[in-house]
């Protein structure tokens, strides 16, 4: 597990997220390079929804309901969506991904922006995550501790991990355009702590079975969104990272401090 912004993949402190060298100086970014730092968090990699997803998160659109359903997800499954998203972005000097409303965005997203299948996907991920929990703690997500919650969460990451190396694989053998290391090599300036291996004691027998078809893992697409949702919410921009108002002046030479916050994204 790489330590940045998170506790699933990411660091121990929002504030450093994307941090430690993300930030050049002077640098300010709009939500479809937010998009493509987040894809580099997860290894350079496409993120689910391609160009919806994107179009999605430029829109000016009202907030989602927090309270409500959201297309066929529940209250309920937004509760858990929150719960999810908090164990890998939780409050520590800032407030986690459940007090900026993930759970909403992440529904709001699948809803929006995923293809039928890939909703499926999504769904039955939930289904899963919750069925795995009670068959190794004997309690729901819902219903589990913090370290319940976390441990679980890093072993489905380590089994998204090589899941998505061995589709990325798959995908370049079949002859499909691979933009796994071309993606990784754009961002590795913002990005240079990035962990490429594959976890150590993930499971890599479920690889051979990976095709080029098989659809992106749940718990990937789970952790995307959060971190997406997260970093382009007002508490992510704002507090997580630093936010200036644009238009504002133009400063060509912005001193940066090694661990600083990175700079918000700006619509």
């Amino acid at each position: 597990m790489t330590d940045h912004a998170s506790h699933v993949s990411t660091s121990d402190e929002h504030a450093g997220a994307p941090a430690d060298d993300v930030h050049d100086a002077g640098a300010i970014i709009n939500r479809r390079e937010a998009v493509r730092r987040v894809g580099a968090m997860l290894g350079g990699l496409t993120l689910v929804g391609g160009s919806a997803l994107l179009s999605a998160c430029e829109k000016e659109r009202p907030k989602a309901p927090v309270r409500s359903p959201i297309g066929e997800f529940t209250v309920q499954d937004i509760d858990l969506l929150d719960e999810i998203a908090d164990t890998i972005l939780p409050t520590t000097k800032t407030p986690g991904a459940k007090a900026a409303q993930t759970g909403a965005f992440m529904a709001l997203m699948v809803t929006d922006t995923y293809k039928p299948s890939d909703q499926q996907v999504f769904r039955a991920g939930m289904r899963t995550l919750d069925a795995i929990c009670q068959k190794t703690n004997g309690v729901t997500f819902m219903a589990a501790t913090p370290v319940q919650r976390l441990a679980l969460l890093e072993t489905l990451d380590r089994e998204q991990k090589v899941h998505s190396e061995a589709r990325s694989a798959a995908q370049k053998a079949r002859g499909k355009p691979d933009t796994t290391k071309a993606e990784a090599a754009k961002t590795e300036r913002f990005l240079p702590g990035q962990q490429k291996e594959a976890a150590a004691g993930a499971d890599v027998g479920q690889a051979a079975a990976i095709t080029a078809d098989t659809p992106a893992h749940y718990f990937r697409m789970m952790k995307e969104l959060a971190l997406l949702g997260y970093f382009t919410s007002e508490i992510g921009c704002t507090q997580a990272l630093r936010y200036i108002e644009s238009p504002g002046r133009y400063d060509p030479c912005v001193p940066y401090q090694k661990g600083e916050k990175a700079w918000a994204g700006h619509a």
